[in-house]
């Protein structure tokens, strides 16, 4: 990685460039919005096939132990309660291990919003597959004979609570989206000239410079990561700072010096300038 000094004295570090697909316009000034559409780079569609093989794998894996509870632990004539409750643990654990990576991979290479279908089964797949691990499973433990009332209650809360828990955590809440990468990748170059956006660890958004006040008060750590657009969003980053129009000021690329800040589109996760 890259690394040089802010004006601040923050370290400022360039990850790996490994997940972007725009190009950088030579010179702001003759800088004009992309018409391209936003396309992940090879190394980033590789990437995130390994991420979705070893999520197909966790997966997998926990359809299996699905599989073990039904066809084997539920037809015991004494049936094991440890467990059957250590699979609906396990399987739990596998289908978020597994929603996460899904997700992770959804952020390198995201599906379009404009073909619906795919879209939506795209990025909420984890929460489907984590529902076929579990719903059998609870059905055949509260229709199971050999359990009694104390037993089938016990088993099947705690089936409810994981599957309910491990549903919640794979469904992706905020999807991305080549539209969103498009349009904030061309955002970011008419106003800077380039692809190259800044963020930090504890962050949740992304910035236009090493300079702009909210990156620099998030940065507890003492140091600001940059890249492009898909970078920060490989990195967790949802999304463009809506304090655009501040930190174009802040940052040397407002055309206006005496505009005066946006403050309608302020976030409250963001701070101010101070």
């Amino acid at each position: 990685m890259a690394e040089k000094r802010s004006s601040s004295g923050k370290r400022v570090v360039r990850v790996e460039k490994s997940s972007g697909a725009r190009e950088s316009a030579p010179e702001r000034k003759d800088a004009e919005p992309p018409g391209e559409t936003w396309h992940a780079t090879p190394e980033a569609r590789k990437k995130a096939g390994t991420l979705r093989l070893l999520a197909g794998l966790l997966w997998a894996l926990a359809i299996a132990g699905e599989s073990v509870a039904i066809f084997w632990v539920l037809r015991q004539a004494e049936i094991n309660m440890v467990l059957l409750v250590g699979l609906i643990v396990v399987i739990g654990a596998l289908a978020i291990g597994g929603s996460l990576l899904w997700k992770k991979a959804n952020r390198l290479d995201p599906a379009e919003r404009k073909d619906t279908v795919r879209f939506f089964v795209q990025n909420q797949l984890g929460a489907i597959i984590t529902i076929v691990a579990f719903l059998p499973l609870i059905v055949m433990i509260l229709l199971n004979d050999d359990l009694d009332k104390k037993d089938k209650a016990i088993a099947g809360t705690i089936g409810v609570v994981v599957a309910v828990l491990a549903t919640l955590v794979s469904v992706d809440w905020d999807p991305p989206s080549v539209e969103q990468y498009t349009a904030e990748s061309s955002t970011v170059i008419e106003i800077t000239g380039e692809d190259l956006v800044y963020w930090t660890s504890s962050g949740e958004v992304f910035h236009l410079c090493e300079d702009a006040s909210a990156v620099n008060l998030e940065s507890k750590d003492n140091t600001i990561y940059s890249g492009t657009v898909a970078e920060a969003h490989a990195a967790g980053k949802s999304r463009l700072t809506k304090q655009v129009e501040m930190e174009r000021r802040q940052c040397g690329f407002s055309a206006d010096e005496s505009e005066p800040a946006d403050t309608d589109s302020s976030d409250p996760s963001e701070e101010p300038a101070p």
